[in-house]
């Protein structure tokens, strides 16, 4: 049974720093496409960062240069480094996955592409 656990989620000012956990169990993070996502009061689920198999990243427009997503296949944990919030960050957060399967680099963001979610971790950043 396939498990996803994040942690890391808190209440910071705008400019702090915050880490995010995944932990996988009945999966091995190097055999899948990992991603985390967002959801906002009101608004749709975004995709936020996701990584393949072999390392590769992609970034929403809104974090780039400012979160950094990688992987502990050791561990076989995920994390999502977050850094310079905004209050616009502020929103629960997720991670997934999906089976290291074909799929157009463009769409390793979209939240219908991946199979296995976690329950989320609320991140809250006031001005």
């Amino acid at each position: 049974q396939v498990q996803l656990v994040e942690s890391g989620g808190g209440s910071v000012q705008a400019g702090g720093s915050l880490r995010l956990s995944c932990a996988a169990s009945g999966i091995t993070l190097n055999r899948y496409y990992m991603g985390w996502f967002r959801q906002a009061p009101g608004k749709e689920r975004e995709g936020v960062a996701a990584i393949t198999s072999d390392g590769s990243t992609t970034y929403a427009d809104s974090v780039k240069g400012r979160f950094t997503i990688s992987q502990d296949n050791a561990k076989n944990t995920l994390y999502l480094q977050m850094n310079s919030l905004k209050p616009e960050d502020t929103a629960l957060y997720y991670c997934a996955a999906r089976p290291r399967l074909y799929i157009l680099y463009v769409d390793l963001l979209r939240p219908d592409q991946y199979n296995y979610w976690g329950q989320g971790t609320q991140v809250t950043v006031s001005s």
